[in-house]
């Protein structure tokens, strides 16, 4: 390598040596509430409402879509909290007393069972379950 390239290479690292480093933007909290926010309403994604929560932590509608993704997987003890809480933020928001009881009667709900459990309809509703031999037994 001749001088002439020694010269551009040393050039190239102390420009970029000097040039101030790119630091985020201030607008990056805002697009990433704007993108959780929307995830969090729209989807239903858990994760997306409690980031949107970390950037903004006493929103009261970011708080019911969390609770309505919680109740829609089937966590109404933490969609109830997290109703409580917009309830205590916004005390005249419409429907969350309504949402709060639905949410209460689910988590009393048991869970519905497999449908491996129910004999019905399987091969466990044609099986004998008795004592005695079977007629066909030969001794």
């Amino acid at each position: 390598m001749s001088n002439a390239g020694y010269f551009i290479l040393a050039f190239l690292f102390v420009s970029t040596a000097a040039s101030p480093a790119v630091l985020p933007s201030a607008t990056a909290p805002a697009a990433a509430l704007k993108r959780d926010t929307a995830l969090c309403s729209s989807q239903a994604n858990i994760d997306a409402c409690y980031d949107a929560i970390r950037w903004n932590p006493n929103d009261p509608a970011l708080l019911v879509s969390l609770g309505d993704a919680l109740v829609r997987a089937k966590r109404p003890q933490d969609a109830i909290r997290s109703y409580r809480r917009a309830a205590v933020l916004a005390p005249g928001m419409g429907g969350l007393a309504a949402k709060i009881s639905a949410a209460e009667l689910a988590s009393k709900r048991p869970p519905p069972r497999p449908a491996s459990d129910h004999p019905t309809g399987s091969a466990l509703a044609d099986k004998r379950f008795s004592n005695a031999a079977p007629e066909s037994q030969s001794h």
